[in-house]
């Protein structure tokens, strides 16, 4: 009906829809009166709150607070079921309405059961053995944890109380006796049923140990179970868990510290998908026991999947996403969608199915104020729910409601869907049986099935069959696969078929199976990412790819497996980073991990490593794929690292207790690879910290700041490691001060450095911290880089150093190291730096940060070299640098070092000489142009 019509014609109008209305008009007429009064407003907080402060009197008594509670129902019932069935209120007012009566009645209840009961003259109030007053605690689950009650719903309720001891009044009892008198009172004020009717059914099925277990236990008690008989379909139903009555300072402890840690995992739960498929495997086969399929709740694509698509990625992300650890069904599909967990259709389907299936229960529900979600058998009432769901006939009706249960169905199959295993996985099993297993099978036999199994490698285009087989049976009978629990074993078995299936598809199919071996071996003992190479067999061909093209990256994956999350939305990988986008995100990742209650530096600095890592691995996914350029890459990373500075900065300088300003006058100054833009993945970062402040305290508050800004960076968490650093540029290197002003480093760069100290400046660069500070080091820079300096003095310096750098990485080799060798990186690197430093005093160019290429041309152009010598060079150093990178991300071991991992023992790139002759031939030809023939 429209909302202009005259109230009792819309009370006429749904009066045929609600039997339970029809009797309460006939029982209490005095009521439809009132409605007809206030029917068009919402029956809000205030207004129930004002009801039941009305007459105090009525409240001091169990009989008058009982009559007050179910006085306030039928009133809240009657207006809403009219408001609702007439057009007038949306979904969010009912259930919103529902729930605040709720807590309205619970939370009046409580208090004064609790102070009946805590009556010194009858058990006192109950205390911790140190003494503190403890109060009930009352835990909401399900559809009012949510905040999104039924119009006829139980309400799923927990008990629980901080601390144990006893009662102080004339018949002392233990905490735990008193809470459990005051639950069964609760309970009976709630939902006894008198003269007036009931307020709410009570279940309490749903708290630790179920019927069986006690009504009310402590804190400690609850932990304890959960970390030690807590089940799978318990986290599921803790995600709505919501304190709606008690002391709020215990209500951040025990949601905080002893139910959020229990429902969400720190890492992403993959296994969620399992055991949430059994719980709805187990539902299945009770609503088709029971012949249920007209149970819009519990039937084929009902309310319950809805919610289990939605908790599915709750319990999966939350640890990791704390803005996912929200309770409403809607709100969370929204976030989803916002998030690109699912798509804008899904969610959109998904949400309007829900709000038809929450509006189909409520006027079920309606009928005879019962708790029920089947569809109605007798036709009469059929034409009711028809009419009522806006429908000209219950036909109609169920022809919309099969089209919404049907996208339900679909997307609940399609998240859900168990791994298929193809009839190529099934004969693949056999390469991973168990060959020591205690048969009776003959030599002859064991022959002929390894032959078996070789061919069919072979013919799978695999070159070393033999040698495989051994390295799948070394797996099998190694100690590691042995001691797995038996989930991950079967996990691992599932997968080992997939995976010689995925390396089969490349050219060095040996290889890749290799790394993928490599990389399985070291995540088998997370569970959470064997259920996610499981569950999603299209990242593992993504996994199979990389690991295919780079060593490095099956190492990069193995250290920080979580990563194997972002192989779920490839899409991300195509376009280029957004970097003010990202920054944004970060902050509010840590703004999630410093609210969550916890360890907040500890989070902090997990938050900051997940993202490196991330944004790490997306590039070298790209870069992998051919989709990234070795410079553009490098600039990348490079603002990926001034990205991480300024935000460590930022939240070194908030920790610190001792500060004397708002915002610190300090700055981070980038010197080589850093200073240059050229970072490569495993780049360690060169940096000072300088400081303008002339306060007395400023010397040791900057020096506190830069020890935290290092602390950050360096220190290992569980997520791993950040940036090494190296500090040691700085003036008077590792003897010098940590942090430096400006007037002492202006002071120490003219009158006391070392030329080599010059040359580091000419890849220097300001990253993060005060614009100003930045400002004056950028100028000193620039004068001191433009000083004018005797050639010859200069050239014997640079000389000098460059033979000291060649000495301390002697190559016996008998290949080419493309940077330490002669006609080399380091060459080019030096070539530039002198330029800059014999030249910058007449042509201020030169001290611009445009990269050793950059530079190379402008000196060219400005003819301090020959053009096409400098041309050739630069292709020589874009070449060498392409080369080492490619080196790295292949992981020869042969030509890189020994452990590609190890950005430390990764030190060198050697190659056949012969490979680069015209390169190195062109560095030489300039390095003699430059410094007249000379050698070092």
């Amino acid at each position: 009906m429209h909302r202009d019509h005259p109230s009792p014609e819309i009370i006429e109008a749904i009066l045929p829809f609600s039997r339970y209305m029809r009797r309460l008009a006939e029982s209490e007429p005095e009521l439809m009166g009132e409605l007809g009064q206030t029917l068009e407003r919402p029956f809000g907080r205030k207004e129930m709150q004002a009801f039941l402060n009305a007459d105090p009197v009525a409240g001091n008594d169990e009989a008058g607070m009982n009559g007050l509670l179910r006085g306030l129902r039928k009133r809240v019932m009657l207006r809403l079921a009219t408001r609702d069935l007439g057009g007038l209120a949306s979904f969010a007012e009912v259930v919103i309405t529902m729930t605040d009566m709720a807590e309205l009645a619970i939370g009046f209840a409580l208090e004064r059961q609790q102070r009946w009961l805590a009556d010194p003259g009858r058990y006192g109030q109950p205390r911790s053995i140190k003494g503190a007053v403890q109060e009930m605690l009352v835990v909401a689950m399900g559809k009012l944890g949510g905040s999104e009650l039924n119009v006829s719903s139980d309400v799923d309720l927990i008990f629980v109380y901080p601390e144990d001891g006893e009662t102080n009044g004339y018949r002392s009892l233990s905490n735990h006796d008193f809470f459990m008198r005051l639950g069964r009172k609760l309970i009976a004020s709630l939902s006894n049923v008198t003269p007036d009717g009931y307020v709410f059914r009570t279940d309490m099925r749903l708290r630790p140990y179920g019927e069986s277990g006690p009504l009310a236990m402590s804190f400690g008690m609850l932990e304890e179970y959960f970390i030690t008989q807590g089940r799978e379909w318990e986290r599921y139903a803790w995600i709505k868990s919501r304190v709606i009555a008690g002391p709020d300072a215990e209500r951040l402890v025990l949601m905080e510290q002893i139910a959020q840690p229990f429902v969400f995992r720190k890492y992403l739960d993959f296994g969620a998908y399992e055991s949430l498929r059994s719980l709805h495997g187990q539902i299945r086969q009770g609503v088709n026991r029971r012949e249920m399929h007209g149970d819009i709740k519990l039937g084929p694509g009902g309310i319950r999947e809805i919610e289990f698509i939605a908790q599915l990625f709750q319990l999966v992300r939350g640890g990791r996403d704390a803005s996912l650890r929200i309770r409403s069904t809607l709100a969370v599909l929204k976030r989803l969608r916002e998030k690109k967990l699912l798509s804008v259709k899904a969610a959109a389907e998904l949400s309007d199915a829900y709000c038809f299936l929450r509006k189909l229960e409520h006027r079920l529900q309606y009928l005879d104020d019962q708790q029920t979600q089947t569809l109605p058998e007798n036709t009469a009432d059929q034409s009711l729910i028809a009419a009522s769901m806006g429908f000209a006939s219950y036909d109609e009706f169920l022809l919309r409601l099969d089209i919404h249960r049907h996208k339900v169905t679909g997307h609940f199959e399609k998240i859900f869907a168990a791994p298929r295993k193809t009839h190529a996985l099934s004969r693949l099993s056999g390469l991973w049986q168990d060959r020591d297993s205690g048969d009776t099978k003959n030599n002859k036999e064991e022959e002929g099935i390894e032959a078996g199994a070789a061919a069919q490698l072979a013919t799978m285009g695999f070159s070393s069959p033999g040698k495989i087989l051994s390295r799948l049976q070394e797996f099998r009978g190694g100690i590691r696969y042995r001691q797995l629990p038996e989930s991950s074993k079967k996990r691992v078995d599932a997968l080992v078929p997939a995976v010689i299936e995925a390396a089969a598809r490349f050219r060095s199919a040996d290889l890749t199976l290799e790394r993928l071996l490599q990389l399985l071996e070291s995540v088998s003992r997370r569970a959470a990412y064997l259920a996610l190479l499981r569950e999603y067999p299209r990242a593992l061909e993504r996994v199979a790819r990389l690991v295919s093209a780079s060593q490095w990256a099956g190492d990069y994956l193995s250290r920080h497996p979580i990563l194997l999350d972002e192989l779920l939305s490839p899409a991300d990988f195509q376009s280029p980073p957004d970097w003010s986008r990202s920054r944004a995100r970060l902050i509010q990742q840590l703004e999630d991990a410093g609210s969550s209650g916890g360890n907040d530096i500890e989070e902090q600095m997990d938050v900051l490593r997940h993202f490196h890592h991330a944004q790490v691995f997306q590039l070298l996914a790209r870069d992998v794929e051919g989709l990234l350029p070795l410079e553009t890459l490098s600039d990348h990373l490079t603002e990926l690292a001034d990205l991480i500075l300024d935000t460590v900065l930022r939240l070194a300088w908030s920790g610190l207790r001792r500060k004397h300003r708002d915002e610190p006058a300090f700055a981070i100054i980038g010197y080589g690879k850093l200073g240059g833009k050229e970072l490569g993945y495993a780049s360690d970062l060169d940096i000072i910290f300088l400081y303008d402040d002339a306060h007395p305290d400023a010397p040791e508050i900057y020096a506190r700041l830069s020890q935290r800004i290092n602390a950050w960076l360096t220190s290992y968490t569980s997520a791993g490691l950040l940036y090494e650093t190296d500090l040691r540029l700085r003036p008077n290197g590792s003897s010098g001060l940590l942090v430096s002003s400006i007037p002492a480093f202006d002071q120490y760069q003219r009158r006391q450095a070392w030329v080599w100290e010059h040359q580091a400046l000419t890849r220097a660069r300001f990253v993060a911290g005060n614009i100003h500070v930045g400002e004056a080091f950028e100028r000193i820079r620039k004068e001191v880089l433009c000083q004018q300096r005797e050639p010859s003095v200069l050239k014997r310096e640079v000389l000098a150093m460059r033979q000291k750098i060649f000495e301390a990485h002697p190559n016996d080799s008998g290949l080419f190291d493309v940077k330490h060798d002669r006609g080399g990186i380091i060459d080019v690197e030096f070539i530039v730096q002198y330029l800059i430093l014999s030249h910058a005093f007449k042509y201020l160019d030169l001290t611009n940060n445009i990269g050793n290429i950059g530079l190379l041309k402008l000196a060219g152009k400005l003819e301090l070299i020959d053009a096409d010598n400098a041309e050739r060079a630069l292709n020589a150093y874009r070449e060498f640098r392409r080369l080492q990178h490619q080196l790295r991300l292949s992981g020869d071991s042969g030509l890189t070092g020994t452990s590609s991992a190890d950005s430390r023992s990764q030190k060198f790139a050697r190659i056949e000489a012969d490979q680069v002759t015209s390169e190195t031939a062109a560095v030489l030809r300039l390095w003699d142009e430059v410094f007249d023939s000379s050698h070092f």
